[in-house]
């Protein structure tokens, strides 16, 4: 993936294409609901501060994004996708075959996916074999996989909290679903031998796991009525509710910046944006809302991005990821000269 993104992905110059039917001054972003919060603020600068439209942007997930990106070339299809995890091999594959051959991927920070809670309760502690025994459709009992017996999270451990076991969690078009199977549930698996060596992802279906939808709010909001339940979402939703919710330790590493940028908080994530080079010539606003988006005062360590919950990336990897998308934006000017 690593070697496509940069001889193909990350590509030469913003081509013109037959298919967009007419040029239009209004952008339009699909994807990962948990880069929408900090799209979102960038779309209301970009609208306020440059003589464009405010872009239209939509909420789908990071996989529903991707897949809408990758539909095609022209008219009905989207400019930019958000995602809260990297493209993938097959998804850009699918973009190939369907014409959307020239992308700029751009890295915008990091994100922790936290197990919060309401604040009502006790702080809690999980390890990755916790969480993964409280939501794994088959786990190991006495030598065999058997389907899921747990109720109580006391029955996984006794130190855990003596509550029923309910947990509000993402949908499978959700980036944030994805990193949870891959940071969490494989990770996990790896700890017990009966699941071999490629991972164990399955998700029981028997209503412990509650599939919450694309909108994290929707969970945050349900675990402040239902306060015994736990949620699964991106750490900005934790920083913007921290009055109400809490988020759980896990190994003993509390959901924080420092510990989310450096990597000793487990459960860590890069979030992306994808831009369709080939909308351009017909998009004339495209690549100044992504140099906007990519700014040191949107996701530099004190931007306004950072009070949305955003994590910086490190200084330099930061201006790598700007450049790279001031590069395709000067080579799609010299395009049209």
């Amino acid at each position: 993936m690593n070697c496509i993104l940069k001889t193909t992905v990350i590509a030469a110059a913003a081509m013109s294409v037959a298919g967009v039917a007419q040029a239009r001054d209004q952008i339009r972003i699909v994807g990962s609901s948990t880069v929408y919060p900090f799209a979102s603020y960038v779309t209301e600068e970009f609208g306020a501060l440059t003589n464009y439209p405010t872009p239209v942007i939509e909420s789908t997930g990071s996989g529903g994004g991707i897949r809408l990106f990758c539909n095609g070339v022209g008219d009905g299809t989207p400019d930019i996708t958000n995602a809260s995890r990297r493209m993938k091999v097959s998804e850009f594959e699918r973009c190939e075959k369907n014409g959307v051959t020239d992308i700029t991927e751009a890295k915008i920070g990091s994100d922790g996916i936290v197990l919060g809670q309401s604040t009502e309760n006790d702080a809690a502690d999980f390890t990755l074999e916790h969480i993964f025994l409280a939501v794994a459709a088959q786990v190991p009992v006495d030598g065999e996989l058997v389907d899921n017996p747990y109720t109580n999270w006391s029955e996984i451990d006794s130190s855990l909290p003596d509550r029923e076991i309910s947990i509000y969690g993402p949908p499978t078009t959700s980036g944030t679903r994805d990193a949870f199977e891959e940071l969490v549930m494989e990770a996990a698996s790896e700890e017990f031998d009966l699941y071999g060596d490629e991972g164990y992802t399955e998700i029981r279906s028997d209503g412990v796991y509650i599939d919450a939808g694309e909108n994290d709010n929707l969970i945050v909001q349900r675990l402040s009525e239902d306060t015994e339940a736990f949620g699964i979402f991106g750490y900005s939703f934790l920083a913007e509710n921290q009055r109400t919710i809490q988020g759980a330790s896990i190994g003993g590493v509390e959901p924080e910046v420092e510990a989310i940028s450096s990597g000793d908080y487990p459960v860590a994530r890069s979030l992306w944006f994808y831009i369709k080079n080939q909308h351009a010539d017909e998009v004339p606003p495209l690549y100044e809302y992504a140099n906007m988006f990519m700014e040191e005062q949107m996701i530099g360590d004190d931007g306004y991005l950072v009070d949305l919950g955003l994590i910086p990336l490190p200084e330099t990897e930061r201006e790598q990821a700007r450049q790279r998308v001031a590069n395709q934006a000067e080579l799609a000017l010299e395009d049209l000269k």
